[in-house]
C-alpha cells in the first residue's frame, strides 16, 4: 500500500506544482490528479512539459476521476458517446504517465429505472467504459454512496452497499472493473469487508479512510459527519487496513474528510494532519514504511 494525497478530499485544490510539493514535504508516495486539466496542459505545451514536475518528483499518480460526469455516463446517450471519445484520449494520457487506476461513483437511487433495469443499464455501460480503459491498462474503481438521505424522496432505490457494488463489478465480467473501499460509507451502511473475497485484491482500486461523528443520526447522516481518521475512534481504520493487507491489496490509501473540516485551515496543517493519521493507521495495521506487513508482525 502507499500513502496518497488527495487534496480535493481534504477540502482544497491547487496547482500541480503546489500539490506535488505538499506531497513530497509530508512524505506521501502518491497523488490523485485532475487528468482533464493535465490533458489540457499537454495539449497546449506538450506532454514533456506537462509531466516534467511529476517526473522530477518521482511521485506516483495514484488515480484520477472518470472524466464522465453522472449525467453523461449514467443518463443521456448522446453526451455519453461523446464522453467515451473524450475518455479514450484521457486514458491514453493517464497511461503515458503510469497511472493505472480510475474512480467513479454510482448514484444510490433513480427516478427513471427500477433496480433490476438500472442494474442492467449500468452493467452495459460499464462494460463499454471498461473496454476503453482496458486498452490503456487502466482499472475502474466504483464507489457507492451509503447515506439514506440520498435515497429519500426518490422513486427507486439502487446500489448503496459494498455487497451490491461487488455484484455489479462482477456482473460486468471485466477484469478491470473493481471497487473503491471507503471506510466511512462502509460504516454508514453497517457493512464489512467480506464481500471483497469474491472480487480479489487486484480489483480493489483505492481505499479512503475517515472517521465518523459519534453523534451522527443514522437517517440524516451526510458527508458533513465525515471526520479525520482516529478523531472519534468509531471507525477502526487500522484494523480495516490490516485486513486489506492480508487480502493482498497494495494500492493507494488516502484520507477523505468533509469540506468544512478542510476549509478554514492552512493547507500545510491539513496535509500534516492527514499524514499523521495515515502514519497512525500504518502502525496500527502493522505495516512498514513501504506499506507491507512488517516482519515483526508477520512473524
Amino acid at each position: 500500500m502507499f500513502k496518497t494525497l488527495s487534496t480535493g478530499d481534504l477540502g482544497f485544490t491547487g496547482r500541480q506544482s503546489e500539490i506535488i510539493e505538499l506531497a513530497l514535504s509530508f512524505g506521501f508516495q502518491g497523488i490523485d490528479l485532475n487528468m482533464e486539466e493535465f490533458a489540457e496542459q499537454a495539449k497546449s505545451y506538450g506532454l514533456a512539459h506537462a509531466r516534467r514536475l511529476l517526473d522530477s518528483a518521482a511521485i506516483q499518480v495514484a488515480y484520477f476521476r472518470l472524466p464522465l460526469v453522472w449525467d453523461e455516463w449514467q443518463e443521456d446517450e448522446t453526451d455519453y458517446k461523446q464522453g467515451l471519445e473524450r475518455l479514450a484520449a484521457i486514458a491514453h494520457m493517464a497511461s503515458d504517465i503510469g497511472c493505472s487506476r480510475c474512480v467513479s461513483a454510482i448514484r444510490p437511487a433513480s427516478d427513471e429505472r427500477p433496480y433490476h433495469e438500472n442494474f442492467e443499464f449500468h452493467r452495459r455501460r460499464l462494460v463499454e467504459i471498461a473496454e476503453v480503459l482496458a486498452r490503456h491498462g487502466i482499472t475502474l474503481g466504483l464507489e457507492y454512496l451509503a447515506p439514506a438521505k440520498l435515497r429519500k424522496a426518490r422513486a427507486f432505490q439502487f446500489i448503496h452497499t459494498l455487497d451490491a457494488l461487488v455484484q455489479l463489478a462482477k456482473a460486468t465480467s471485466s477484469d478491470n472493473v473493481g471497487v473503491v473501499v471507503d471506510l466511512w460509507h462502509l460504516h454508514v451502511a453497517a457493512g464489512d469487508l467480506d464481500p471483497l473475497k469474491a472480487l480479489g485484491a487486484k480489483r480493489i482500486v483505492a481505499v479512503y479512510v475517515s472517521d465518523v461523528s459519534a453523534e451522527a443520526p443514522s437517517e440524516e447522516i451526510d458527508e458533513s459527519f465525515r471526520m479525520m481518521p482516529g478523531e472519534t475512534g468509531v471507525i477502526n481504520a487500522g484494523a480495516a487496513v490490516a485486513r486489506l493487507a492480508e487480502m493482498g491489496f497494495d494500492g493507494p490509501v488516502s484520507v477523505k474528510v468533509s469540506r468544512p473540516i478542510g476549509q478554514g485551515r492552512k493547507r500545510e496543517s491539513t496535509v500534516e494532519t492527514a499524514r499523521d493519521c495515515l502514519n497512525a493507521i500504518w502502525k496500527a495495521a502493522g505495516l512498514d514504511s513501504t506499506g507491507n506487513v512488517s516482519a515483526t508482525c508477520s512473524g
